[in-house]
C-alpha cells in the first residue's frame, strides 16, 4: 500500500512539475502573431497553388499583412475578394496585370512528323524517358496531357491535334503546367506579350521544317522586320526581348513562312502572318518510314 501511495505521489508531483514547465516555456517562447493574418487567410481561396510566389495562402496572408505583397498578387481570388482584403487592411488594391501560361509549340499531329509509335504509360514524362516519345522534333509537345491533368483550375484542354490549349479566363498562372512539362514548353507570361514564338526547336532550317511544318527555320525575316534588338536568333530560334518597348506591332509576324511567330489576340487566339503557309490538313501525319 505504501509503495502505491509513493508511486501515486511521485506521478502527481511529476505532472505538476511538467505542467509548470510547459506553462513557463509557453510564456517564454510565445511569439505574437497579428490576428489580421488569420482573417486575411480566411478571405483567400486556400488553393496553395503558389501563383503569388509564396509557399501558400498562409504565407501570402502574412506578407500581405506585413505590407510586402499586395492582395492583387493572388490571381486565383476574384477581384472583388481581393478588393475586400485591401479594404480590410486599409490599403489600395494594385493594378496587377494578368499572367497566363503560354505554350511554345504549335506542332500538332497534323503538322509534326512522328518517327515511332509510342506505347506505354499515357504520360508525357514517361514518353520522354522512353526514347523521347517518338516525335521527330526533340523539342516538340508530346500531347499526352500531363499539363491538363495537373491543372486544378480546368484551364487546359487538349485539342483535336493533340496540343494543349490554355483558357486565359481560367488560368491562374499557378505554374503547375510549367513544372510538369518534360520539354519545358510552358512559361508564365503577361497577357500584354502578344508577340509570341510558338516553337522551341533548335534544329537548322530545312531540318526543322522537315520535322514540323510550323517550326521556326531561323530565316531571320522577323528579326529584319522588327525594331532593332526586339528579336534575335539564338541557336536557330527566334527569341523576343520583352524588355523592349515596341511590342505593339504585328509587323514581325507577317513574313514568317511557317507561322512559327504569331500574334496572340485576346479574342481570336494565335494569328499568323500573311506569308505563312496555309495548312488545311486535319488528319495525323503517318509515321515516317525513312530516316529523318
Amino acid at each position: 500500500m505504501a509503495t502505491i501511495l509513493i508511486a501515486g505521489t511521485f506521478m502527481a508531483v511529476l505532472g505538476i512539475a511538467l505542467a509548470a514547465l510547459l506553462a513557463f516555456a509557453s510564456r517564454r517562447l510565445y511569439v505574437y502573431e497579428n490576428p489580421q493574418i488569420g482573417e486575411v487567410e480566411e478571405m483567400l481561396p486556400h488553393s496553395n497553388c503558389g501563383a503569388c510566389g509564396t509557399a501558400g495562402c498562409r504565407n501570402f496572408a502574412e506578407k500581405v499583412v506585413e505590407g510586402e505583397l499586395n492582395p492583387a498578387k493572388c490571381t486565383v481570388n476574384a477581384p472583388d475578394q481581393n478588393l475586400a482584403i485591401a479594404k480590410f487592411l486599409g490599403m489600395e488594391l494594385a493594378d496587377e496585370e494578368k499572367r497566363i501560361a503560354r505554350l511554345a509549340c504549335a506542332g500538332g499531329k497534323h503538322v509534326a512528323t512522328m518517327r515511332a509509335h509510342y506505347e506505354g504509360l499515357s504520360s508525357c514524362r514517361a514518353a520522354a524517358v522512353a526514347g523521347g516519345g517518338g516525335k521527330a522534333c526533340a523539342w516538340g509537345c508530346l500531347g499526352l496531357a500531363d499539363c491538363a491533368d495537373v491543372c486544378e483550375f480546368d484551364a487546359i484542354h487538349m485539342n483535336e491535334f493533340g496540343l494543349p490549349v490554355v483558357d486565359a479566363a481560367k488560368c491562374t498562372a499557378c505554374n503547375d503546367c510549367v513544372d510538369i512539362c518534360p520539354k519545358g514548353l510552358f512559361s508564365i507570361q503577361p497577357v500584354s506579350h502578344h508577340l509570341w514564338v510558338a516553337c522551341k526547336s533548335l534544329a537548322e532550317g530545312d531540318i526543322a521544317e522537315n520535322y514540323c511544318e510550323v517550326a521556326c527555320t531561323a530565316c531571320g525575316r522577323c528579326v529584319a522586320d522588327a525594331e532593332p534588338g526586339l528579336i534575335s536568333l539564338v541557336n536557330n530560334l527566334a527569341v523576343i526581348d520583352y524588355e523592349k518597348n515596341d511590342l505593339s506591332t504585328r509587323k514581325p509576324i507577317e513574313r514568317c513562312p511557317t507561322g512559327a511567330i504569331v500574334w496572340v489576340d485576346d479574342m481570336r487566339g494565335a494569328l499568323k502572318g500573311a506569308a505563312a503557309k496555309k495548312i488545311v490538313r486535319r488528319e495525323a501525319l503517318p509515321i515516317a518510314t525513312e530516316h529523318i
